[in-house]
């Protein structure tokens, strides 16, 4: 009798520690789906920037169509992407495009006095900004999420529960946001060259 109440209170423990194992693992994905979401949110408010600032400063940029082409081509892509990878890699691409934008935009003195465009500018700096930090905040649940599952002995019960390890969110060049051209001031003085050394004296 007493080794039958040992037993049952052991297997009483089980199950109890695989319904906590179960909640806490619905718990953490249910925190990946929520900060994806967030991300998701992110992304969308770069996509909707991106065309206003294309529209505001294409009529400057009357010899850098093709520029404007790629970084648009690139969103329609990004838009379209569908997965944790392809999203990350279509959304990489795309920052990318938009940084060749900014630095060629650097060039053009006209935007110095278009308010629109310095606004636009700095609306998707701030963007990029929010979305570097909801990716590194997502990655880290993702990191939390997989090691709760392969962290033994739950590796014998995630699987058959049906929970599965979560895919990190991989953006290129993600950790430089587009860069911040100050269009209010001209380029920044060339520097100047430096002073060649003193001649040897000739003995």
């Amino acid at each position: 009798m007493f080794f039958a109440l040992i037993l049952l209170a052991l297997i009483a423990g089980v199950i109890l520690w695989v319904i906590g194992l179960y909640n806490g693992l619905v718990g953490l994905r249910n925190q990946v789906a929520n900060s994806w979401k967030q991300i998701d949110v992110q992304l969308k408010r770069r996509h909707d920037l991106i065309p206003n600032l294309v529209n505001t400063v294409k009529g400057m940029m009357k010899f850098e169509q093709d520029t404007l082409e790629r970084v648009m081509q690139a969103r329609a892509k990004a838009v379209s992407a569908v997965g944790v990878g392809p999203k990350g890699q279509a959304e990489g691409e795309l920052t990318q495009s938009l940084g060749r934008l900014f630095a060629v935009m650097e060039a053009y003195p006209e935007f110095k006095s278009n308010q629109n465009a310095l606004q636009l500018q700095e609306e998707l700096a701030s963007t990029e900004n929010k979305i570097s930090f909801a990716r590194q905040f997502y990655n880290d649940l993702v990191m939390r999420f997989n090691t709760a599952q392969q962290s033994f002995p739950a590796n014998l019960f995630a699987a058959s529960m049906g929970f599965k390890a979560a895919e990190f969110l991989e953006i290129a060049d993600a950790d430089r946001a587009v860069p911040t051209v100050d269009l209010s001031t001209g380029p920044a003085p060339a520097a100047p060259a430096p002073a060649s050394p003193p001649a040897a004296p000739v003995s």
